[in-house]
């Protein structure tokens, strides 16, 4: 799936942020056989041209959460709205309307079973002009974050260069972490902007630059912090965005979706509660290779047994950050 507009460099920069995202640039730069100014300078265009982003985030699953997928379908009037409002909630990790307009998809993260109710239960359920809602909570992830986690599957980087970059993966407990305020206003910050540096970090927290980084090491060791990058895929040639609701056999999910994690297409896939319980986002060239995927990809697992699909036609917010546009 070639790019259209940048060259291998940026792609291997690109992937070398997915592998390790606060990894400083001289150790990129030294990885790829360039200088730091080229790394620095080449990370400035994409940010400008692309809207690259690192951002730091907190899979609630390390300290006793959940993450919920919502449906709400409503009337066409009021779907922007709708989803501006879900956007500015701290609880939302990302909300993107689809279906001509008339659904809004979110990710929801709360915290504890009365956040969960209050939300679900009460809010939602109260909002005018929401016709259907429908909630599913995200059992195992397959592969990636929501939304994100494709840049890995370009082989930008030959193998050397990937165990250069690679970190050491988290090793989590069995116990949830419990998080102090420091640690919420750690995870705050680098969710805004996941490079941020240990000196902003300090001031942000009041504690000493070696307190940080022992905590920040200590939240990635963990599992509970981890980085992702965020840009805009249609100038690299890929403007079809998709997502997938699979209703599978139940004794095939782990199959299925192993088999959706290799596909070049898919940049997220995960089990979830409900009558679907595969949900798939893609990334694609045009609708005729959704297609192409669609018929000779899905369509060759036998093991589902319906497959819903619809376009993504805006995303207001992408994993706890909301563009200005």
């Amino acid at each position: 799936m070639p790019p259209t507009a940048f060259d291998p460099l940026d792609l291997k920069l690109l992937q070398a942020l997915e592998l390790d995202a606060r990894a400083p640039f001289s150790r990129i730069a030294a990885v790829l056989g360039v200088s730091d100014q080229t790394v620095a300078r080449r990370y400035r265009r994409l940010h400008n041209t692309v809207n690259l982003r690192v951002l730091g985030l907190t899979d609630e699953t390390r300290v006793g959460g959940q993450t919920w997928i919502v449906r709400l379908h409503c009337t066409p009037d009021v779907a922007g709205r709708l989803a501006h409002a879900l956007a500015k909630r701290p609880d939302t990790l990302y909300v993107t309307v689809i279906s001509g307009g008339t659904e809004v998809i979110c990710g929801m993260k709360p915290r504890s079973r009365r956040e969960r109710d209050e939300l679900l239960l009460d809010r939602i359920q109260r909002t005018p002009q929401v016709v259907s809602v429908s909630a599913h909570c995200l059992l195992h992830r397959f592969y990636g974050d929501i939304m994100l986690s494709w840049l890995n599957k370009n082989t930008a980087l030959d193998p050397e260069q990937l165990a250069a970059l690679r970190p050491p993966a988290p090793a989590p407990s069995a116990d949830p972490v419990t998080l102090d305020p420091g640690d919420e206003t750690l995870l705050a910050v680098l969710r805004d902007d996941g490079r941020a540096t240990l000196a902003e970090l300090q001031k942000a927290t009041g504690q000493t630059e070696s307190a940080v980084k022992r905590r920040l090491e200590s939240l990635r060791a963990t599992g509970v912090l981890y980085f992702a990058v965020d840009y805009d895929p249609e100038p690299l040639g890929h403007g079809v965005a998709a997502m997938l609701w699979l209703t599978v056999t139940p004794g095939a999910l782990a199959d299925v979706g192993q088999a959706l994690a290799e596909h070049p297409e898919v940049r997220f896939a995960a089990a979830t509660t409900g009558a679907a319980n595969i949900i798939a986002a893609g990334l694609f060239r045009s609708p005729d290779h959704l297609y192409t995927y669609l018929n000779q990809q899905i369509g060759t697992l036998s093991s589902i047994q319906t497959a819903e699909t619809a376009l993504v036609l805006r995303q207001v917010k992408q994993l706890a950050y909301q563009p200005n546009h």
